[in-house]
């Protein structure tokens, strides 16, 4: 019998912004609901300015909850210094020990985005492999030293070392990301993909891993997918599509395919085609008539996907 896949919610800038009390009941709600763990966003500055600091809303998230694990999904590295995001993990590791992920990608569609950051676009790839060196060295609570493109670090220590270690997983779609992930990460999260491009991102982590060497490394996959519930996939389609285009400034159309609508039913029977293809996390993105409702259905979708991986 194959395990069981971990579920997550994520909670939105809307949800935090129903303040502490609400934030404290709906972590209680979803840790009641069996859900796996919370993810929260990150943008610095997407499009109209709209933003999420993901160690600021995960150290909230922490705080409300004893034992709710959360994963930033994902944070913009590339936009960042990787001392200071180095520091921040070990700091959220000291009040929430092994219940923090961090989800780390180089950014969306927005260039602006990367721009207002005094970052040219055009480097952020460079600088997020070199970020991401950087933060998992400094990690392990050796001193290190790096001279790179972007960066210059000489005999730095980040201290307390998070005991256990901070997993760090990738998120992209790209080749690149999934190089990235061999090279550097503890596992993989794909967003806006095909179970079929799923497989093949699995198998080429495997490989390139193993190439390199890292062959000792339990990679964890997943996927970050948004997901709208209602009582059609009609009605379900029509109120994620809103919410998506508010915040990309894109067409649905960009993103419909990738993007599971209707009853708890009918969203986990389109996520389990990606349980062959090695995905053993889904970190949704729910959008339904409320936060009740979204709790109650990604609780749902999480006993169906239990159901499909038995």
């Amino acid at each position: 019998m194959a395990a069981a896949p971990r579920v997550g919610f994520t909670v939105q800038e809307r949800h935090f912004a129903l303040g502490v009390d609400a934030l404290h009941a709906l972590t209680g709600d979803l840790e009641r609901g069996a859900v796996d763990f919370a993810a929260v966003l990150d943008h610095l500055s997407f499009w109209d300015g709209t933003g999420f600091d993901a160690v600021v809303n995960a150290a909230a998230v922490a705080a409300a909850h004893p034992r709710l694990p959360v994963l930033s999904s994902v944070m913009v590295l590339p936009v960042r210094h990787p001392v200071t995001v180095a520091r921040q993990v070990s700091s959220l590791a000291v009040l929430a020990p092994g219940r923090f992920m961090l989800g780390v990608g180089v950014g969306g569609e927005d260039r602006h985005e990367i721009a207002a950051a005094g970052i040219d676009p055009g480097s952020r790839g460079r600088r997020m492999d070199e970020a991401l060196g950087i933060v998992r060295g400094l990690l392990s609570g050796e001193s290190l030293t790096w001279h790179g493109e972007f960066f210059t670090v000489d005999d730095v220590t980040v201290k307390p070392a998070p005991t256990p270690p901070v997993p760090i997983l990738v998120g992209g779609r790209s080749d690149k990301a999934v190089r990235r992930t061999a090279r550097a990460g503890d596992g993989w999260l794909g967003f806006a993909c095909s179970p079929e491009r799923f497989a093949q991102a699995v198998k080429h982590v495997a490989v390139e891993a193993e190439r390199l060497g890292r062959t000792d490394v339990a990679f964890d996959h997943g996927l970050v997918a948004w997901c709208g519930f209602g009582p059609s996939v009609e009605e379900a389609r029509e109120r994620l599509g809103a919410e998506m285009e508010s915040l990309y400034k894109l067409p649905f159309t960009r993103f419909a395919r990738y993007c599971p609508c209707g009853t708890p039913t009918e969203v986990a029977a389109q996520l389990a085609e990606y349980l062959p293809s090695g995905c053993e996390r889904f970190s949704i993105i729910p959008v339904g008539r409320d936060l009740a409702h979204e709790i109650e259905s990604v609780a749902a979708v999480r006993a169906e996907l239990a159901r499909a991986a038995g």
